[in-house]
């Protein structure tokens, strides 16, 4: 019998740092011995770079493009202890459906048994999630991720992204799509910003997986084209991101969760800036604020 591949999907929206997270729990799991596939899904194809000195991989959408046939293989590229590599890639510019190389990717490489040929463990969708609609909504609606985990910070437009994508997932969670596993809390810096994020957590009903600082570490690894894992793998940070990657390995149970109506949501926002002018005013005190 055919090992499971377990597969996942990390949303998040544009710049939060989605790939970053992405690549270290590809780096970390494959550092503690299992085989990865990290498949980028954002047009911008950069997903995969600092798991390959900083180095752009060809497209599947430009080979298709440049070939009438393409291999599998034609596609995948090793990176940093051998990950596979694989960017779907995008349109040409303002032509077509930027999700369209997610569906198409994925079905060269199903059809072609790849994972299997390969041996994986795990695969990992590395997908942009300000719009979880058309080709970005591929590994959830169509189950092709087993467990879903979206990177936000206490950044309102991160948030308003995160419900956004569990609306989707509560959409398609009736028909077998994906589930969700959890909240990656990315640049957990500023006071307050895990209450902001456990506050969120909690009323949609799902887990924080970990917290993430912002990390100088992180921008020094990405300036050489490599992730914290291989440039500083004694670092903090380092041990943060295999703290997750580990805690991923441990999950099993995915969930529906509960999203917020926009309207809540924005008056929940509203309530947290308040507060913060009032602590910054000193009118509430940090302790005051803590049981709130």
């Amino acid at each position: 019998m055919a090992k499971k591949i377990k597969q996942i999907a990390i949303y998040g929206k544009g710049g939060i740092g989605k790939s970053t997270t992405t690549s270290n729990i590809s780096a970390a799991l494959s550092v503690a011995g299992y085989k990865v596939m990290q498949f980028g899904c954002d047009p911008k194809s950069d997903s995969t770079n600092t798991l390959r000195g900083g180095e752009y991989i060809p497209t599947v959408l430009d080979t298709l493009r440049d070939k009438q046939i393409v291999r599998a293989h034609d596609v995948i590229f090793e990176g940093f202890n051998g990950i596979y590599c694989v960017e779907a890639g995008g349109p040409a510019p303002g032509v077509g459906c930027a999700g369209r190389g997610i569906i198409t990717s994925v079905s060269l490489l199903k059809q072609q048994k790849v994972f299997e040929e390969l041996d994986l463990d795990y695969v990992i969708y590395d997908v942009l999630g300000d719009v979880v609609c058309g080709g970005f909504a591929v590994p959830v609606r169509e189950g092709i991720a087993e467990h879903v985990f979206t990177v936000t910070s206490a950044d309102f437009m991160a948030l308003y992204a995160a419900n956004n994508l569990f609306k989707g997932i509560h959409k398609y969670s009736t028909e077998g799509g994906a589930l969700l596993g959890g909240v990656i809390a990315n640049s957990i810096n500023a006071p307050y910003a895990k209450e902001i994020v456990d506050d969120f957590v909690a009323r949609t009903h799902t887990q924080v997986m970990e917290y993430v600082p912002r990390s100088v570490s992180v921008t020094q690894a990405e300036l050489q084209g490599k992730t914290t894992i291989e440039a500083d793998p004694d670092s903090k940070q380092a041990q943060i991101y295999k703290s997750l990657a580990q805690k991923i390995v441990d999950h099993t149970e995915s969930k529906v969760p509960v999203p917020l109506e926009t309207s809540e949501l924005r008056e929940w926002a509203s309530n947290w800036g308040k507060q913060l002018v009032e602590l910054e005013t000193g009118v509430l005190s940090p302790a005051a604020a803590g049981n709130l």
